[in-house]
């Protein structure tokens, strides 16, 4: 029986695919790339997937990982039920092994305690059809599963997920029409963070060639900071943080008990620090052997120094996080001088924002604070580590306020995505585009899109490198510019600030 045009198949060394074909895209979902981590595997490193006879359906998406309960993550997990989290989608607009087009694999965010490769924002059709592109998006463990610092488990599971998914790309993808040579990862948020740690990770080299990072987190934790954490969370369940107690324990009740734990942060921030006062439960550990240093110490060693960089960040960051938490417009002077005792840099660094921001109320002194130390700092000094390497990278800032929600929210966390993707009426971040997206959001998502599939074929997005004598970045507006880095005054308040694992700060 023939196979209808609309039906593509690709054979890996695993079996043969079938997919489908949208938009003269092709498409191929849920496909394994690691056994799924339960049972002798739970909690365990990635072990790669088994193959299969004849043709395997390459049309659904695979089960999301357990998922904390934030923005009813967790419900929607269970949508999609199985134990086969590990599992990538690939669009290629040329399926075949002589294709050898450039390679995009995204990281989605979600404080390394939510996210999925399923959600409608993060689909790759435009993407790949506009800019002649393979994308491939995958599952990782978040949370417990994927971060905690478990007693008799590798650490990092999470990043192990995604050297992994990686390491899949590099020896199938050209069967999907990709280059293995010229593969970039980009992601956002705590993916961003995510491909940050991969920079520095020595099981990641060789892997990718290109790295877009989009408003990195800039959170890593200390390993007693991450144990005592994971210690919380177990006790929520009578247990030990141990692999051997906590595999036992079925997944959604693991979830549930680091929810538990993230309702209490506001009472633990003498132990935990600016993790508590951030509501950071989760982050990469900096366990001195999966992850060596923090990412600010390895570029600036020179790690990954043969992998181009692209790094940028949004003028508002905080905007919408400050909208979530209700507090949009109501951020007392208290609120604002306790959010500068927590994250500004150093002794004087509360009095540095005072003067450097004298018109700033508030609701100002909150956000900017908040967005530098949690996104916008983390990002710029990721560039300003290369180049101290003697490397070379390219930034940019997203400056273009979001129309919708009443127009309320600025230029702020997560507007990029819906942008770079092209999917501007699709999923939750393209409600901030508006109902009926207008040409000039059509128009700057076309120009993120030419700019990340340009540097992803090319290693050039248009515009020129950063450097510590003009600094010039990349505007992205309704009028593109680039000049000088517009938040130079933040700029310099970090600038003799190191940036270094969160500790556990107190007994």
């Amino acid at each position: 029986m023939a196979i209808a045009a609309s039906e593509p198949e690709v054979r890996v060394p695993a079996g043969v695919l079938r997919g489908t074909r949208e938009a003269g895209v092709a498409v191929f979902r849920g496909i394994p790339f690691a056994e799924p981590p339960v049972g002798a595997l739970r909690l365990a490193a990635p072990y790669p997937a088994r193959g299969w006879d004849g043709v395997r359906p390459a049309v659904s998406y695979g089960p999301p990982p357990p998922q904390g309960a934030h923005f009813g993550m967790d419900a929607l997990a269970r949508e999609t039920p199985g134990d086969g989290w590990l599992t990538v989608n690939v669009w290629s607009p040329e399926p075949g092994p002589d294709a050898r087009l450039p390679v995009m694999v995204w990281i989605q965010g979600g404080a390394y305690t939510i996210g999925m490769s399923s959600l409608p924002e993060y689909d790759g059709g435009r993407l790949a059809g506009d800019g002649g592109v393979v994308v491939v998006t995958f599952n990782y463990r978040v949370g417990l599963e994927g971060f905690g610092q478990i007693e008799g488990a590798p650490a990092n599971r999470g990043l192990l997920d995604q050297v992994a998914a990686l390491t899949w790309v590099r020896e199938n993808v050209r069967a999907f029409g990709g280059d293995p040579d010229r593969v970039t990862v980009f992601g956002q948020s705590s993916g961003a963070g995510s491909v940050a740690a991969l920079l520095a990770m020595p099981r990641a080299a060789g892997l990718f060639d290109r790295a877009v990072v989009q408003s990195a987190q800039g959170t890593f934790f200390s390993p007693p900071l991450a144990a005592d954490i994971a210690t919380a969370c177990a006790a929520e369940l009578g247990l030990r943080p141990t692999a051997g107690e906590l595999a036992a324990v079925a997944p959604a009740r693991l979830s549930a008990a680091g929810d538990a734990v993230g309702a209490t942060m506001g009472r633990r921030a003498e132990r935990w620090g600016r993790a508590a006062h951030g509501s950071i439960l989760y982050a990469p550990v900096v366990d001195g052997d999966i992850l060596p240093v923090t990412p600010w110490q390895a570029l600036a060693r020179g790690a990954a120094r043969e992998v181009a960089l692209l790094v940028g960040h949004t003028r508002d960051e905080q905007r919408l996080l400050t909208a979530l938490d209700g507090l949009l417009g109501q951020v007392t002077p208290e609120r604002a001088a306790a959010a500068l005792d927590a994250f500004a840099p150093g002794r004087d660094g509360a009095r540095r924002y005072r003067e450097g921001f004298p018109d700033a109320g508030p609701d100002g002194l909150y956000e900017l604070v908040r967005s530098d130390w949690l996104f916008r700092m983390p990002s710029l000094r990721l560039a300003e580590a290369r180049i101290a390497a003697g490397g070379r990278a390219h930034v940019y800032e997203l400056t273009w306020s979001a129309p919708g929600m009443g127009g309320v929210l600025g230029a702020c966390h997560g507007l990029d995505v819906p942008l770079v993707f092209g999917n501007l009426e699709r999923g939750r971040p393209a409600a901030l585009i508006g109902e009926d997206p207008s040409p000039e959001a059509e128009a700057l998502s076309a120009r993120m899109r030419a700019a990340w599939t340009a540097f992803a074929a090319h290693g050039d997005p248009g515009w020129p490198a950063y450097d510590t004598g003009r600094r010039l970045v990349r505007l992205f507006d309704t009028e593109p510019a680039v000049t000088a880095y517009p938040e130079e005054t933040s700029r310099l308040i970090w600038q003799d600030h190191a940036l270094t694992a969160l500790p556990l700060t107190g007994p």
